[in-house]
């Protein structure tokens, strides 16, 4: 691709309006399609960026890229403004033994990995977040970064610098993309529309499917303690889940995870399963206010790692980031403009190519 003028991008999640917004600064001129912009997964996210804490044995490249992003994140939180960007860190809390011993795969990890991560003892834990429950060891991560994902999305909405079509998109190329009021020709197509991605490309088919995740929205009542003062994340009886507050005291609780195609109604299961572990981490949160619940769908790869790249026909992929868009949003744009500006594939961007697909299948997890 070298020096086009407009570019269609498909899918107004935290990708595609990062990738809007950094075309336009670079004075391309930018078509953002999508149905419903800005209320995608993105919208429901914890706003976790943590690489190191998602990090897991043979997601090497995974960890790698998530890192790279994460590098970017400060100085593009402060060209967009008070995002809600969290330096606190990460604390991870074992409530049992089982859940002990698979954080303690995860820290030997890291130790060998050479990250930033330190254990301590349930008491040392409870020092640091007095809130917690009765757990029985954890894991530090000062590194990890949060951010407020709704006031990301406005920002990015109202800074974007392009032209909206809220309308469904039913075919595209490399030059046009259909929508039922008709073909439009550009110079350049981005593929970022998350979950759906596979429907809109056959590349992408087999490659990228929809996760099902529902999140709850909390806040503290009077006389209930206030929520932590880091992100919290926990295996309870071997289910994850997180908690993140927010800078106007309500309380973020995730994720439930789970093969549904593309349901996004929130189930009583998944409120129950997410209250229950949030109580037994942070038992203050039974007195808090069920504020909101919702579901998204994580736009999950077969690797977990992102598709980064041109495809055959010429559109350019940036799918598939699984539980990642927040994070790797940064890294995506960047990839993009390096595509649109005819320069060579950064070096850590090469793993996450459509190549590796081609090569050889993997299976999903």
């Amino acid at each position: 691709m070298r020096n086009p003028q407009q570019v269609a991008v498909v899918g107004a999640g935290v990708v595609g309006l990062a990738v809007a917004w950094r075309a336009a600064s670079a004075g391309y001129r930018v078509t953002v399609f999508d149905p419903d912009p800005g209320c995608s997964a993105s919208w429901v996210a914890g706003g976790m960026l943590a690489p190191v804490t998602e990090a897991w044995p043979g997601e090497e490249d995974v960890l790698e890229l998530g890192e790279e992003s994460l590098r970017r994140w400060p100085d593009f939180a402060a060209e967009l403004g008070d995002v809600g960007l969290s330096t606190a860190g990460t604390v991870v809390a074992a409530l049992d033994r089982g859940d002990a011993d698979q954080l303690d795969v995860l820290a030997g990890y890291l130790s060998r990995a050479g990250r930033e991560a330190e254990r301590v003892t349930g008491r040392e834990l409870r020092k640091l977040e007095p809130g917690l429950g009765s757990v029985r060891s954890g894991l530090l991560v000062p590194g990890d970064l949060a951010v407020d994902n709704r006031r990301l999305l406005r920002l990015l909405r109202a800074k974007a610098g392009a032209e909206f079509v809220e309308a469904e998109v039913t075919g595209l190329a490399g030059d046009h993309v259909e929508t039922g009021e008709g073909i439009r020709a550009f110079d350049a197509v981005v593929l970022a529309a998350g979950a759906r991605s596979g429907r809109l490309h056959p590349a992408l088919a087999d490659v990228v499917r929809p996760v099902k995740g529902e999140i709850l929205r909390l806040r503290p009542r009077r006389g209930s303690l206030p929520p932590p003062g880091r992100t919290v994340r926990a295996v309870v009886e071997g289910r994850p889940v997180y908690l993140v507050p927010r800078a106007d005291g309500e309380l973020v609780v995730g994720a439930t995870q789970y093969e549904a195609g593309f349901d996004t109604a929130v189930t009583a299961r998944g409120v129950r399963e997410l209250l229950e572990a949030a109580e037994r981490v942070f038992p203050s949160v039974a007195e808090y206010e069920l504020a909101e619940t919702a579901a998204g769908l994580r736009a999950s790869s077969v690797d977990n790692l992102p598709v980064l790249g041109e495809l055959p026909d010429g559109v350019y992929a940036a799918a598939g980031h699984h539980r990642n868009g927040l994070l790797l949003a940064p890294v995506t744009a960047d990839a993009v403009l390096a595509w649109l500006a005819g320069r060579p594939v950064p070096d850590w961007a090469v793993p996450a190519s459509p190549d590796r697909l081609r090569r050889e299948p993997v299976d999903a997890r």
